[in-house]
């Protein structure tokens, strides 16, 4: 058992990671005007409303911020896989609107590691806060 809980402990840091990592870098090193203004206004304000950009940039920010933490010391699992999982896919449906043919790899390894977590069995991830 050892070492299918040291294994989902290493997915669920690295995924955990990630996804911290992007939230704090848009936050606390580019800001979320300069987020805002040169990833989502740039790219879509012809194409979606100002409202909903702003919108999708908090809520994906955040929730990559606040999600990485609970997957990072383990706790309330789930529900940060839940959150990631719809940022997955908010993520997927943005670029394939601006660019139907884009790099996806960067999107691939956090759903890989994402439906690797929600597939295999939640007792051998029990290296967790909540357990």
């Amino acid at each position: 058992m050892k070492n299918k809980s040291a294994a989902l402990l290493t997915i669920r840091l690295i995924l955990g990671f990630l996804v911290l990592a992007q939230g704090y870098g848009k936050i606390f090193v580019f800001g979320m005007n300069a987020v805002y203004n040169n990833f989502f206004a740039a790219t879509y304000a012809d194409i979606l409303p100002e409202f909903l950009l702003w919108v999708t940039a908090y809520y994906t920010t955040f929730v990559e911020l606040i999600a990485g933490i609970l997957l990072v010391i383990g706790y309330k699992r789930d529900y940060a896989l839940y959150a990631v999982a719809s940022v997955l896919v908010i993520v997927t449906f943005g670029h394939g609107l601006a660019e139907p043919i884009w790099d996806t790899s960067h999107v691939m390894s956090r759903l890989l590691l994402t439906a690797a977590l929600l597939l295999l069995p939640e007792e051998w991830d029990s290296w967790r806060l909540d357990r």
